[in-house]
């Protein structure tokens, strides 16, 4: 019996970190050549060592090498690749880049330009899904800039309030607003934030729910009309409205609400004509939801759903990009047992989660049954100033939830990452999986189910 053709022949992995070596080796496993672009400071990566060719595109700074499009392109041209594929964060959600892939004959693994500009507009993405039918928070449908604008937004929605970047993501460039004297303060905040990061100061206001859960839902849709579900994950466990622990199924839920949520999803998905893997973030309060925002990438998380549902993402990626259909429909979608995913980021938690680059002296991640580690960090290397701090992904599936707190306590327990000059979280993950409140699936985006060190800790 022979397998079928790979949908390309050679493929160029834009990204860096953990995410190009998880591509590559999916790649390696489809047949598909691969082609690694790298900065300077990553000229050492485990991304570079393990692709059949890299290409160095410029000095350590993301500016001028991972979101420097005309050296990617070049770097495509000149190795002859048939796609480019993203990954996650830099070009990733640029639709911009994804149109200049294709004037280049190359294919982009990702959404449409069209659609990504759409859903990357974070106020234009909360109409859509409100005429797709999706419950959206209070709020504006359109950026506001005038004082007479927010202020009259405030009245309307009450507080506690959000004020979110427009081209925002990854939790940057939000602003929560609890009385009307922070309000003129924390907008400039905000702008300014959006402005530094985005290169677009426009905010919108959302309704802010306490005591809410971050939910979201992990759709495929191929070109040929179908959107399906692969499930939902949790991930309110967060500092700075950035993500630490994930998992899947969300604990908790209402019965009923996780299907809701994946109707809801699919409707959004198909609404837009939403093509690739894509993922819709809820926020979920009691019986209630309301839509945040549809992140037109891989996520970080994904390994969770993989768990799971037994499905490579990444591989489903290239395929929906060929042109392919689905390999599945939904009814071919079994979720069994539980999953959780921990990072493990080059940061102090003491220090105000403060970025610790340095050398890796010592890296023996965890191992043992059910247990995966997506990383690039290994002894020996130098984590570079540049970029974000996360150096490894701890997945682990059990049948049930408390064997996967068991087996995810041992592993981190297990993990040995030491340096000069770098922390980790790793502790202060271990204190998340202790906690009462986190154990019982009650845990809430304002929950802070950890203990913060006193003291710097590896």
């Amino acid at each position: 019996m022979t397998s079928a053709a790979p949908p390309f022949g050679k493929v160029l992995v834009a990204n860096r970190g953990e995410i190009a070596l998880r591509v590559v080796r999916t790649c390696q496993e489809m047949g598909i050549r691969t082609v690694v672009v790298y900065s300077t400071a990553d000229s050492e990566s485990a991304a570079v060592r393990a692709a059949d060719e890299a290409v160095r595109i410029g000095p350590g700074p993301a500016r001028r090498s991972y979101l420097y499009p005309p050296a990617i392109i070049e770097a495509a041209r000149r190795t002859g690749v048939q796609a480019v594929h993203p990954g996650y964060g830099f070009l990733s959600e640029d639709p911009d880049f994804a149109e200049i892939c294709a004037r280049n004959g190359l294919v982009f693994v990702g959404a449409r330009p069209e659609v990504m500009a759409q859903l990357g507009d974070k106020a234009l993405a909360r109409r859509l899904m409100a005429d797709a039918g999706l419950p959206v928070l209070p709020g504006t449908l359109q950026p506001v800039s005038t004082p007479a604008e927010v202020f009259a937004t405030a009245r309307r929605i009450g507080y506690p309030l959000i004020i979110k970047a427009v081209a925002g993501g990854g939790g940057r460039g939000m602003s929560v607003v609890r009385r009307q004297d922070e309000l003129m303060s924390e907008l400039r905040s905000a702008q300014a934030a959006a402005r530094a990061v985005f290169s677009d100061e426009r905010v919108y206001l959302e309704q802010f729910w306490d005591n809410a859960k971050h939910i979201e839902v992990q759709v495929l849709a191929d070109e040929h009309a179908t959107v399906v579900s692969l499930g939902e994950r949790d991930c309110s466990v967060q500092r700075r409205h950035q993500k630490l622990v994930e998992e899947t199924p969300a604990p908790g839920l209402p019965h009923g609400l996780a299907a809701r949520l994946a109707d809801a999803a699919i409707a959004g998905a198909a609404a837009v004509g939403y093509t690739g893997a894509g993922t819709v973030e809820f926020v979920v309060r009691g019986e209630e939801f309301a839509f945040i925002e549809m992140n037109s990438r891989i996520q970080v998380e994904h390994p969770v759903t993989e768990a799971v549902t037994g499905v490579d993402l990444v591989r489903e990626q290239f395929k929906v990009a060929a042109g392919l259909p689905l390999s599945f429909t939904q009814d071919d979608i079994r979720s069994q047992g539980v999953a959780l995913e921990c990072r493990i980021n080059a940061e102090d938690p003491a220090r105000d989660f403060a970025p610790c680059p340095g050398e890796v002296t010592e890296f023996v991640p965890p191992g043992g049954p059910f247990v995966r580690v997506d990383t690039h960090a290994y002894a020996g290397w130098r984590v570079p100033p540049d970029y974000d701090s996360l150096l490894a992904k701890v997945i682990v599936w059990a049948p049930d939830r408390e064997q996967a707190l068991a087996r995810m306590t041992r592993a981190l327990a297990e993990f040995r990452i030491s340096g000069r000059g770098v922390r980790t979280t790793r502790a202060l993950l271990q204190s998340v999986l202790a906690d009462p409140v986190f154990r019982a699936g009650t845990h809430t985006t304002q929950s802070r189910p950890w203990d913060l060190p006193k003291e710097s800790t590896c």
